[in-house]
């Protein structure tokens, strides 16, 4: 048995509420607080942009959870779309637990892979010690009508969804969405085929989501209406003549006399003073032939939105082609399961506008730069991406000294920006134009200060120090620009300065 519980809100919390207990919590609760800031170092070498810097796209090389902390000086409650793809801690995915936390329950954890259900009595204790903090950052990053989306399956969904509830507020849940992720036979001893996995949704002050991107080529202007293009809907309803008898009457068209009767199952949609009114007004288009077609209600291009509600489940997702995109990108496979650019273009279009920031601290191969990317070439758009990726996913790849960061995440952005080309299965060479954009690569280096904030012997720089200062002392993003290099005042805020 693990040491998983529920227990009742007490009086900081709504009463009644369920919380979520587990190993390590009281040690959690708070640690987002004192890890350390670290310096955030731009490498030119493998940026791509003329002048590098933490405003723009980043892809940033390192730890999560000490690049949020260091991220918030710059980016506290910029944050408008957080996307994240944790470990599913499905016992298969050799992930480890190696925050720094000195607690005696932490040391038999540091370092070793999550085992399996049965095989470790901690596995969920360790997946909801590792999440805690890493929410409690993304909610700091997070803009006030932010919302945050996290990848998650079977394993952890029920303990995702308390963490989530206790990090953003019950109150702030939208839904967990579902998404078909495979089309292949995935039967287990159940003899059941799970082919589905789910994107946990919060958002933040219960603000609303941009819903789905209507369709909107289909509109047409086939009698040039001068109120502009439209689409027909049905004008039949459902009552039978017995349930309405209001609704089924013979329509006339003015200009022919063309008669339509109702269909004695369905009637119209409107009695005969309403119809007469939609007549009048123009809202009918007529058939060129009364014998195959019926009259129809004009829709208007002008008085249609330009979104509507999405669903929460998606079933036609190609799960599956992630891994076929990076392919292509990168010329072999070295990637496992990477989301594709189709699903992360979802997430994205409900999440983030035109011109604001998209952050994904599981990066992996880059998918949602490139959804990025893709977006603002369509459409114009100025979104920027942050990225995190650590270097070394397992001890296999720090072995090998294979930094996916700078070999994978980083490439693929690089390739999108540029072009790239890639051989089809009869040996042609195909060439995809490249995107455009930009991105800093930065590194997560030392921290800034030590324990008893004691700078060392190697200096931080004064742009560092000034940045930390000021986001401790005010809770807001530092400006480099309004620095004082002669008097080394580094800015104001309110009373203090």
């Amino acid at each position: 048995m693990n040491s998983f519980g529920l227990r009742k809100r007490g009086k900081l919390g709504k009463c009644g509420v369920p919380i979520i207990q587990f190993k390590g919590k009281t040690a959690v609760e708070s640690y987002h607080r004192v890890v350390p800031h670290h310096i955030l170092e731009i490498d030119e070498k493998l940026s791509l942009a003329k002048k590098p810097s933490l405003d723009g796209n980043l892809i940033i090389e390192g730890d999560n959870l000490v690049a949020l902390k260091s991220l918030l000086p710059t980016h506290a409650g910029r944050i408008k779309c957080i996307y994240i793809d944790p470990p599913y801690n499905t016992g298969n995915e050799g992930w480890i637990y190696n925050d720094n936390l000195t607690q005696p329950q932490f040391k038999e954890w540091i370092g070793n892979a999550v085992g399996k259900e049965g095989e470790d009595a901690c596995r969920h204790d360790k997946w909801c010690c590792m999440m805690y903090p890493r929410l409690q950052l993304l909610k700091e990053l997070l803009r006030d009508d932010g919302a945050i989306f996290v990848s998650i399956d079977d394993n952890e969904v029920h303990h995702l969804r308390m963490l989530m509830d206790e990090v953003f507020g019950e109150e702030n849940f939208v839904t967990a969405l579902t998404w078909k992720t495979r089309n292949t036979d995935n039967r287990l001893k159940s003899m059941m085929s799970v082919d589905h996995e789910y994107v946990a949704i919060s958002a933040i002050n219960q603000s609303p989501l941009r819903g789905r991107v209507i369709d909107r080529s289909d509109f047409d202007n086939p009698d040039n209406d001068a109120r502009g293009p439209y689409v027909t809907d049905p004008l039949t309803g459902k009552a039978t003549a017995e349930e309405r008898p209001n609704l089924h009457h013979t329509i006339i068209n003015p200009n022919t006399d063309d008669k339509y009767p109702p269909d004695p199952a369905r009637g119209w949609i409107t009695d005969k003073m309403g119809m007469d009114r939609l007549i009048a007004e123009g809202f009918i288009w007529w058939p060129p032939n009364p014998r195959t077609g019926k009259p129809r209600k004009k829709r208007f291009l002008s008085q249609t939105s330009e979104r509507m509600p999405a669903s929460s489940f998606w079933p036609d997702i190609k799960g599956q082609s992630g891994a076929d995109e990076v392919d292509k990108i990168l010329g072999e496979r070295l990637f496992a399961f990477p989301k594709s650019i189709e699903f992360m273009r979802r997430i994205l279009e409900l999440g983030v506008g035109k011109d604001e920031f998209v952050l994904d601290c599981t990066a992996g191969s880059g998918t949602t730069a490139h959804a990025v990317l893709e977006l603002n070439k369509e459409d114009g758009g100025n979104r920027k991406f942050i990225l995190v990726q650590q270097p070394f996913d397992t001890k296999e790849n720090a072995a090998e000294k294979f930094n996916i960061c700078e070999k994978i995440t980083a490439e693929r952005v690089r390739r999108v920006i540029k072009g790239y080309s890639y051989k089809t299965q009869s040996s042609k060479t195909e060439k995809v134009a490249g995107l455009g954009g930009d991105f800093a690569y930065v590194r997560v280096g030392d921290k800034l200060m030590g324990e008893y904030r004691d700078l060392g012997n190697k200096l931080p720089g004064f742009e560092e120090v000034a940045r930390y200062v000021y986001f401790t002392e005010t809770s807001q993003n530092f400006d480099a620009s309004a620095v004082d290099n002669a008097t080394g005042k580094i800015g104001e805020w309110k009373n203090t300065s």
